[in-house]
């Protein structure tokens, strides 16, 4: 009911919310206050030191905290981030995480004040960073399928699997409402419809976390709190400018119906928040009193904790990794600070000791922390205590989750008797993912980023290529990756498995500048259909993505089109219902309709600010059937390259920017630097003169370490040209991210490069020497510098090459053009550069 006179709601988990909400409302928790632990909570509280309490509200990496350190410094919890595993194993067993879980626990009970350690995961499709655990389609797939009861087995499943490796707490679900898929955490978020993120938290959230306390349950997680989904052109950790009206109705629906059900932690977002149209600029999350405590756990009524985000509070204005009295201020109980967590601890007791953070604020958040693991049943059990500790066969799911990639499936056009394929056809399969478990899978798989994974980093899996051959029996299905060398004579269909790469967080953003078409970043996939329809078979495309792409060339290429997101380990799911039964009719029938509008145009509008002269192709909630078919026709191919002045052009973020590649050279000799995020490069073999690995500035795994062991360079290149004129008219300069580890005692050079014999170079020893050791700094070259060295800004293919000698060793990232970036304070003085 509305209660009068506050323009707030008070409603439950399941009832329906009101049709507009004044303000944030009160929330029901399923979860309910217990006197005896409140009181038992306190008495533990009243025994605790300082030291202790800083401990519990401390949450380190594992691969930076020993579980003597654990005993040492009183740690409240510990997580693993993608691509983490016990002894940095891929193929770690359950056993093997289980055991660490166990190390950790018992080390955490020997301490003066016994208090369980709570252990952190990412489990966001599954349990995705155990070897062998069974992969469910991503969010955005769920949302297609419209079965909240289906989500919350799935809940249950990851409980299970995450439970059976001594883990108790995973950072799931997300509860984005996405409303620009240029984001590349899209797939993330189950659907642009708020009441669909709202039923399917609670729906989530029920099955991880049952009653609490019960024997395969673990702590669940909303996040990101709030509007992640809301950013300006789809930015990941970026700016939401919307109305506070909007905040409260849309973004807000996912965390109402999480809290209802009882969710115990909320994830702090990366991204700000300005209601201009209010006024009221909220800034970072992190930092944020109005929204962490004053909406969330006042008016709400959130009495679990809050946890920030990897190295969130260091985004906070005047905060760095290892400090920051502002977050814990403004309501982050619990801080998620992976490598700085010593310095962190003794910074926050000397700012207790200071006044800077009142001990008040410290209670409450230890206060919060012990609800939390007493609520759960965390004091009476050790991690291998219970039915699915240490059983692998906990991890695996598959007829769930085949269910769920069937469920999933979006059919979009099915002409020609394309669909579905009979038994006894003989069918030619192409395209890149046809037998990738890494494409179907997508980010956060093994990986943060899915990236540096191959087939045989998968167990108890299918691609959609091994279900089409048991479908169709292999006798029957050829495989030809690019369609180029198959004989016409010999299939009587194609199908075709193409789609987006993996990709995670940031890496996945498309700049607002850049068109949608699918096309433009994955021309092998164009050039496969084509391959494909020059045959003169049906052809059916499944096309594997994170979001709804322009792809009207593709669909005109193809008779049939299924949108199949990201499945996950069970691709055999897609194949049930494109292939018949023996008698002809279909197995299964497609059943998903659209989360997210599909769009028509290269440069699409945003779902919140729909604009009629950039219309959807197909609406949310569109979506054909073997029961309601229906015909699309020929589609029109607007040609737009660009959606608008550029204002940046990313290089490097983690891994390489399309269309970018890095490498390293020493003695006339080059090699790229590979994808994968955990290996360290030394070149060239023998006697290197460069060493590469991953590391962090500003967020997980986002920077690369370069140590000149001998005369070397690292740079950035492209197979074509990129014409910079525009930009260096809009004041653009190259900007990048460094941190120094060793000062440079000889010039270090960076230049760009225009062809083979067109280049200009600007020494940087100077900004290098300012920046400092171990401070992040961000370095901006005016575009200009290089006009005047000859650099011909219309055809640059090298943008980034930094150029030194031993010693020296710094981390580069965020590596961009950036229109304005020249009037930056601290841009180099081109004049004054040698």
């Amino acid at each position: 009911m509305l209660v009068m006179g506050l323009g707030l709601a008070h409603f439950g988990a399941n009832a329906a919310p009101p049709a507009q909400l004044q303000d944030w409302p009160r929330i029901e928790s399923a979860v309910k206050r217990d006197e005896a632990l409140e009181a038992r909570i306190a008495t533990i509280l009243k025994g605790m030191t300082l030291a202790e309490k800083v401990g519990q509200m401390t949450q380190p990496e594992i691969k930076s905290i020993t579980p003597e350190d654990v005993q040492r410094y009183h740690i409240g919890s510990v997580l693993n981030g993608g691509g983490s595993w016990p002894g940095m194993n891929k193929r770690a067993t359950v056993e093997d995480w289980l055991k660490l879980a166990d190390r950790y626990h018992a080390a955490s009970m020997k301490a003066r004040t016994p208090i369980p350690v709570i252990w952190g995961t990412d489990a966001v499709h599954g349990h995705n960073n155990v070897f062998g655990a069974t992969l469910f389609p991503h969010n955005i797939g769920l949302g297609a399928a419209h079965d909240a009861a289906l989500v919350r087995r799935i809940g249950e499943a990851t409980a299970q699997a995450t439970r059976a490796t001594g883990i108790d707490w995973v950072f799931a679900p997300t509860l984005a409402v996405a409303q620009d898929v240029r984001w590349g955490r899209s797939y993330e978020s189950f659907s642009s419809d708020p009441a669909v993120v709202r039923e399917y938290a609670g729906a989530y959230i029920a099955g991880l976390q049952g009653d609490l306390r019960a024997d395969g349950t673990v702590v669940a997680t909303a996040k990101h709190y709030i509007g992640d989904g809301a950013t300006d052109q789809g930015r990941d950790q970026g700016n939401a400018i919307i109305p506070k009206l909007e905040m409260v109705n849309v973004h807000g629906q996912g965390y109402y119906g999480a809290l209802g059900a009882g969710v115990q932690t909320v994830m702090a977002s990366f991204n700000s928040w300005n209601d201009v149209a209010g006024g009221v600029d909220y800034g970072k999350m992190h930092g944020s009193k109005a929204l962490l405590t004053n909406a969330l756990k006042d008016r709400m009524g959130f009495d679990g904790f809050v946890v920030s985000d990897w190295n969130g509070i260091a985004q906070v204005p005047g905060c760095e990794n290892a400090s920051c009295p502002q977050a814990i201020n403004a309501g982050i109980d619990m801080v998620m600070v992976p490598d700085d967590w010593k310095a962190f601890i003794a910074n926050t007791i000397r700012q207790v000791e200071g006044g800077e953070i009142p001990m008040a604020r410290i209670d409450d958040a230890v206060t919060r922390i012990l609800r939390v693991k007493l609520r759960a049943g965390m004091f009476d059990r050790k991690p291998s205590d219970g039915q699915f500790a240490g059983k692998a066969a906990a991890t695996v799911h598959r007829d769930l989750a085949r269910q769920a990639v069937r469920e999933s499936l979006v059919l979009l056009k099915n002409e020609r008797g394309a669909l579905p394929l009979k038994p006894g056809q003989r069918v030619l399969v192409v395209g890149k993912s046809a037998d990738s478990f890494a494409n179907q899978a997508g980010g956060w798989s093994l990986t943060w980023q899915g990236t540096d994974n191959t087939n045989a980093d998968y167990g108890n899996a299918d691609t959609v290529l091994t279900g089409l051959r048991e479908a169709l029996g292999a006798q029957n299905v050829v495989f030809d990756e690019d369609g180029t060398g198959a004989d016409r004579n010999a299939f009587d269909a194609v199908v075709a498995v193409i789609g987006e790469t993996p990709y995670a967080e940031t890496n996945g953003d498309i700049v607002g500048s850049e068109n949608m078409a699918h096309s433009r970043r994955h021309p092998e996939d164009l050039a496969a259909l084509r391959a494909a329809k020059a045959y003169g078979k049906p052809v059916t495309t499944v096309f594997l993505s994170g979001r709804p792409l322009y792809a009207n060339d593709l669909i005109n290429l193809s008779d049939a089109f299924v949108a199949g997101w990201l499945p996950g380990s069970e691709g055999a799911g897609i194949a049930d219902v494109l292939v018949a039964s023996q008698d002809g009719t279909p197995r299964h029938d497609f059943k998903g309709r659209l989360s997210f509008s599909w769009p028509g145009v290269p440069c699409p509008a945003p779902e919140n600010r729909p604009d009629p002269k950039r219309p959807a192709l197909f609406a949310r909630g569109h979506g054909l059937s073997y029961a309601a078919p229906g015909t699309v026709g020929k589609l029109p191919e607007p040609k737009q390259d660009a959606c608008g002045a550029a204002t940046s052009m990313p290089v490097f973020n983690t891994r390489d920017a399309v269309p970018f590649a890095m490498y390293v050279e020493a003695g006339g000799a080059a090699q790229a630097l590979g994808a994968s995020l955990n290996d360290t490069l030394e070149f060239p073999q023998g006697k290197p003169a460069i060493r590469v690995a991953t590391t962090q500035i500003n967020t997980q795994q986002d920077a690369k370490r370069v140590t000149w062991l001998a005369p070397a360079r690292v740079f950035s290149r492209s197979a074509g040209n990129n014409n910079l004129n525009a930009m260096a008219s809009a004041d653009g300069a190259l900007q990048f991210d460094v941190l120094v580890d060793v000062a440079p005692t000889s010039p270090v050079t960076l230049t760009m490069g225009c062809g083979k014999t067109c280049s200009g170079s600007v020494d940087i020893t100077q900004a290098i020497t300012r920046a400092g050791i171990g401070k992040k700094a961000t370095i901006n070259v005016p575009l200009k510098c290089f006009v005047a060295r000859k650099v011909d800004l219309g055809g640059v293919d090298m943008p980034f090459s930094v150029s030194a000698d031993a010693p020296f060793s710094a981390a580069f990232t965020r590596i961009a053009v950036v229109a304005g970036a020249a009037k930056s304070a601290g841009a180099i003085d081109c004049g004054q550069a040698p």
